[in-house]
Parts: C-alpha cells; structure tokens; sequence
C-alpha cells in the first residue's frame, strides 16, 4: 500500500514536520517552516521527500520509478 505521509527532516534546523506528499509528481522545494531553509533534493534523489523524508514519494514507491522522465520534462521547460 502506498504511503501519502513523510516527515520530513531539515538537515539545517533538525525541524520536523509531517507532510502530505503529491501523487503525481515528484516535489523538488520544500521550505523548512522551522528555520525557513529552502530544501532540494541531494544527488541522485528526485524531490525533497527522498532526500529528508522518513518514507520515500509515491512515484519512487511504484515499481517503476516515473519521477526521471519528469525531471527531464522540467529541465526542458
């Protein structure tokens, strides 16, 4: 079963919070609401939610990962 909800981690501040994540893309900001810190994911990982996250986005939960084709979709745009 997929999972909707992560905690998400700012490595700056240690801030927690718990957040609702988006089915059908991936999120690639995230602004910490404990110290204001922009996050983005680190190398290699699509969004936010794979990098600080306790549970990894729903595109990287599917068996098949979509969240590639769409960072190359933005890239372009």
């Amino acid at each position: 079963m997929m999972q909707l909800e992560s905690t998400l981690t700012c490595p700056s501040c240690g801030h927690q919070s718990v957040e609702t994540m988006p089915t059908d893309a991936c999120q690639f900001f995230y602004d910490c609401k404990g110290c204001g810190t922009r996050l983005k994911p680190l190398a290699g990982d699509c969004c936010v939610f794979c990098s600080y996250g306790s549970v990894p986005c729903p595109p990287a939960q599917r068996p098949v990962h979509c969240c590639l084709g769409l960072l190359r979709f933005e890239a372009r745009t």
